[in-house]
């Protein structure tokens, strides 16, 4: 505490030195990209993962009161509001032993201004898309990811424990698609991977400051030797190439720690049935990488090229559900698409965590129903009821799983939970 009164004296941009608690090992793998606190709580996580808006983060106007951070003389303000909503979500996870996961994200706000400082400025000027690459092009937008990413990880670094903890921090959203959900414009793979890597390596930099052993992610969805159909290569690329060339340049500009947050939606995402994927194979040519064939992705990452001190990148799942058919075997086919899910994590040791998504259903996915809970009829994602996948969940990674498992076994007709 007295290193933070003298931090606290001093300056609100004064560090102490880094944390150096060792990354904790939780008693399972289970999480969820929390909503609900109370109700995350009562499921029994131990990982949690957090969206984080960027873009909401500024305060332009730098009122009195609101936090400020400065890096090389340029001083930046951040709102406390939201940051103060967000220390509302993390501390009582964080306080209860789990392992929160920030998803670093940046939405655009149609602020020009705004937009300007924080999004990529070859990002489409129509806003025809969904989440915005980070600006690490224009001397003020590297200044501001460095500073906001500082400031953060001092916040939650575990040396100001009443805004709680955080030890993962996803950088971007699904990296390789590079138009919808992390828009660069339209460019090929090299220089999209090169610009996501300087980004990478900003944040990187700012969360070792405050922090010694948090880990950093990057994010894929879960194409693999294919990319996204129906776009160009220069909208979209395969996960694996991407992977590959982002660790290359990584290697040629000075290793980092980095690690893998991947996506393993069934092939089709409104089939919840994850174990009949047709598509995919167990090879390194396979087109995607789901539940059915995740082998390949760690196998993938022992490549010694790949390995950071001799040692793979760790894995986290931090996004993948399953969805409820309307059907009457609907719940029932969801809760055993998480049972094979669940099991198959459980044969990978180089996988942390499998982070649930989502918590409640919500009206504006595409018709997806992927939740725990149904959302209230007329609401986007108030909760309603639960579903059966949430006893399940519950009770998975305590002694109650197998018997809660074994009777959905027969619902996808294998012999046992590791058939291929």
């Amino acid at each position: 505490m007295l290193r933070l009164f003298i931090a606290c004296l001093f300056s609100v941009s004064v560090f102490a030195a880094p944390n150096a608690e060792p990354f904790p090992t939780p008693p399972s793998i289970k999480g969820l990209q929390v909503q609900m606190v109370p109700d995350a709580l009562e499921l029994g996580i131990h990982h949690a993962g957090i969206n984080i808006n960027l873009t909401a983060l500024p305060d332009l106007a730098k009122k009195p009161g609101n936090p400020t951070h400065t890096v090389e003389g340029q001083t930046f303000a951040f709102n406390a509001a939201y940051l103060a909503s967000l220390d509302r979500q993390i501390k009582p996870l964080s306080d209860k032993g789990v392992a929160v996961y920030l998803i670093l994200i940046a939405y655009p706000s149609k602020e020009a201004v705004r937009d300007a400082l924080v999004i990529h400025p070859r990002a489409r000027a129509d806003y025809k898309y969904s989440v915005g690459a980070f600006n690490s092009v224009t001397p003020e937008g590297r200044l501001w990811l460095r500073a906001v990413t500082e400031y953060l990880a001092a916040r939650w670094s575990g040396d100001q424990p009443q805004h709680g903890r955080v030890w993962g921090w996803i950088v971007g959203n699904e990296v390789n698609s590079h138009w919808l959900w992390y828009n660069l414009g339209k460019m090929p793979l090299a220089e999209a991977a090169s610009h996501y890597e300087n980004a990478f390596r900003i944040v990187h930099q700012a969360i070792r400051t405050a922090s010694a052993h948090a880990r950093l992610y990057i994010s894929f969805d879960h194409h693999w030797a294919v990319s996204m159909h129906g776009i160009s290569a220069e909208e979209a690329t395969p996960g694996r190439d991407y992977l590959d060339t982002f660790a290359r340049l990584v290697r040629e500009r000075g290793d980092i720690d980095w690690h893998v947050a991947w996506h393993p939606y069934p092939e089709d995402l409104g089939n919840p049935r994850a174990w009949a994927d047709k598509s995919v194979t167990n090879d390194d040519t396979t087109p995607k990488v789901t539940f059915k064939n995740l082998q390949v992705l760690p196998k993938h990452l022992e490549q010694k090229e790949l390995l950071y001190q001799g040692q793979p990148r760790r894995i986290i799942l931090s996004e993948q559900g399953f969805h409820t058919l309307l059907t009457p075997e609907g719940e029932k086919l969801q809760a055993a698409a998480y049972a094979y899910a669940w099991e198959k994590c459980l044969t990978l040791p180089t996988v942390d965590a499998f982070i649930y998504h989502r918590h409640v259903d919500h009206a504006q996915e595409g018709g997806l129903r992927l939740g725990l809970w149904r959302n209230a009829p007329g609401s986007i994602a108030d909760p309603h009821s639960k579903k059966a996948i949430w006893e399940l969940f519950q009770k998975a990674g305590t002694p109650e799983w197998k018997a809660a498992a074994a009777p959905l076994l027969p619902v996808t007709g294998l012999k046992d939970w590791t058939q291929p």
